[in-house]
């Protein structure tokens, strides 16, 4: 059964394995992640890519089978691999994640070799990495077969050209307008990885903006960062508490006519409501 774009949007953490790591795999249903992702493109050398696939496979219905999301990477559609790649998935897996998508004709043709491949209710997590992937990020989204999608700076940047920078300036605009695209297509989007993995004030503050600007939940590459994400994108008792006060008194507000009330010293007015019933939403409320 195919995830959906729904139960995607409440994935917080999302904990990325090379499928060429048994020791790895074994681990990752214990480690609290709220997916987990096995990676056959880039955690794989080339001359293991064969391998990967079995070893995905079988680590994909074991897990599964122990109650986790798992999904899939899969290499890039146009490499030597990538056909394989899709005939080697386990049924059971929630999504495909498909790097460097750039173009509708490409998720169509994932599409079909999905479904020639006889996995018809698998749906695909799109990876927005590149220039081409990032600038038509609101029509690739649009896809009927997307679920999802993650924000990749380190492919991004090297795609254009850049230096990759601890300070995010070089992505923050782009960052911003991917979850904006995210948003419009009504699709749950993941914030890019952290390298530098003991880094954990790095980790937390990129949490901490992805979740301001929308996204759903942050991409992991170290069992160590699964905790910070599950913590930076689950509201607090206060703001939860906050926001329950705020609608309640709000609602009372407006069954008197009044459209903005004065709440603990802050305007309160309709955006301010939508943004509480969205975190509550978050909360499971």
């Amino acid at each position: 059964m195919v995830i959906t774009p729904v139960e995607f949007s409440r994935a917080r953490s999302v904990l990325i394995a090379p499928a060429v790591r048994p020791d790895f795999l074994a681990k990752l249903g214990g480690r609290g992640a709220d997916v987990v992702f096995i990676d056959c493109e880039d955690a794989v050398p080339a001359g293991a890519k064969e391998q990967a696939r079995g070893l995905a496979s079988d680590a994909a219905t074991n897990l599964v089978g122990a109650g986790c999301t798992v999904v899939v990477r899969v290499n890039a559609t146009g490499s030597s691999w990538f056909v394989g790649d899709i005939a080697a998935l386990a049924p059971q897996v929630a999504a495909v994640v498909v790097p460097k998508i750039e173009s509708v004709e490409q998720l169509d043709g994932v599409a079909e070799s999905l479904n020639e491949s006889g996995l018809s209710a698998i749906g695909v997590v799109a990876g927005l990495e590149t220039a081409l992937g990032v600038h038509d990020a609101r029509k690739l989204l649009e896809h009927d077969r997307v679920v999802g999608a993650y924000f990749g700076a380190e492919d991004l940047i090297a795609d254009l050209g850049g230096v990759r920078t601890e300070s995010n300036a070089e992505v923050d605009a782009v960052r911003a307008l991917t979850a904006i695209a995210a948003r419009i297509a009504n699709k749950p989007l993941w914030d890019q990885v952290v390298t530098d993995f003991r880094n954990d004030t790095r980790f937390e503050r990129e949490a901490s903006e992805a979740r301001n600007m929308g996204y759903a939940g942050k991409l992991c590459i170290h069992p160590g960062q699964v905790e910070l994400a599950n913590m930076a994108f689950t509201p607090s008792p206060a703001e939860i508490e906050h926001a329950r006060r705020l609608l309640q008194a709000y609602g009372e507000a407006s069954a008197k006519g009044v459209a903005a009330i004065d709440l603990d010293g802050q305007m309160v007015d309709e955006p301010l409501a939508v943004q509480a019933r969205r975190l509550l939403e978050r909360a499971g409320e």
